[in-house]
């Protein structure tokens, strides 16, 4: 092949671009900030909470590395939920400061906008990078396939109890984001994870750009330093450390000028003809 090879781009920069001033800003003042919401999730479990268009949410690692599978959706339509795919065509198959989760089809619109993760990994010796959009969670299908084991608080059975109380079920959990996360595709093009560099008070911090309900799942693999599946698989439950959930309202100066985004203006008609009445042609 001649020349670089093409990917997503816009026409036009300003169609997915993102005003890293403003989201600077509102990552970096933080007097003004009001806390309206604090959890502390068990390890091996989940929590499903809102964040309101224009509030700021944190993810913290309360007592050092732990990995979170993380969903969203539309908190008034959750059809309108966080896709993995696009968002890593999009943006990045790892995420970081100014990074989006965009929504599927036919909303396809930023959900949110991250505005400072602390771990800032970079590009580790074997191609590993943080807050993966590679894999998805694992579940109790997969254990039951590799292992011949049941275990029920893989993050897909947690984040099907969380969302329960939302009148949500297992089929409305999807593909995540895995903060905390280090993985990569080595020299064969397989999937690898590395144990979690966060430290004890990291945070993954975003701005809801629509109103949200998210989700996470404190990992039952801790910081994935024990291999989950394969000949060398432990129990990582010495590993597993409880997540942090924080919530807050900004002052409106920071957000002056910002609004939620709307979804698609695709027409959705995909080239089909609408019959009128009346009409012989």
């Amino acid at each position: 092949m001649v020349g670089r090879p093409w990917t997503y781009l816009p026409a036009e920069p300003a169609a997915i671009a993102v005003d890293r001033s403003r989201y600077e800003r509102i990552a970096n003042e933080i007097d003004g900030r009001t806390l309206t919401h604090r959890q502390i999730v068990p390890i091996r479990s989940g929590y499903a909470w809102p964040v309101r268009a224009g509030q700021v949410c944190r993810v913290v690692a309360v007592e050092g590395p732990q990995v979170v599978d993380f969903n969203a959706w539309n908190l008034h339509n959750p059809r309108e939920r966080f896709w993995a795919a696009r968002t890593r065509q999009l943006e990045s198959s790892h995420l970081t400061d100014f990074n989006r989760l965009w929504s599927v089809l036919p909303y396809l619109r930023p959900m949110l906008t991250i505005t400072r993760e602390t771990v800032q990994y970079g590009v580790d010796d074997d191609g590993g990078r943080c807050h993966d959009l590679l894999g998805s969670r694992c579940d109790p299908y997969v254990t039951k396939l590799l292992m011949g084991e049941t275990f029920d608080f893989n993050c897909h059975s947690n984040l099907t109890r969380a969302v329960l109380p939302w009148h949500l079920n297992e089929s409305d959990v999807h593909d995540v984001l895995n903060i905390f996360q280090v993985t990569g595709l080595d020299e064969d093009d397989r999937y690898f994870m590395k144990a979690s560099p966060a430290k004890k008070g990291d945070y993954f911090e975003f701005l809801a750009e629509i109103d949200l309900l998210c989700a996470v799942s404190t990992c039952p693999g801790g910081d994935l330093s024990v291999p989950l599946w394969g000949p060398g698989a432990g129990d990582p439950l010495s590993t597993c450390k409880p997540i942090g959930i924080e919530v807050y309202n900004l002052p409106e100066a920071l957000l002056a000028g910002w609004r939620s985004p709307s979804p698609s203006d695709y027409d959705g008609f995909f080239g089909l003809r609408q019959p009128t009445w009346g009409n012989d042609d």
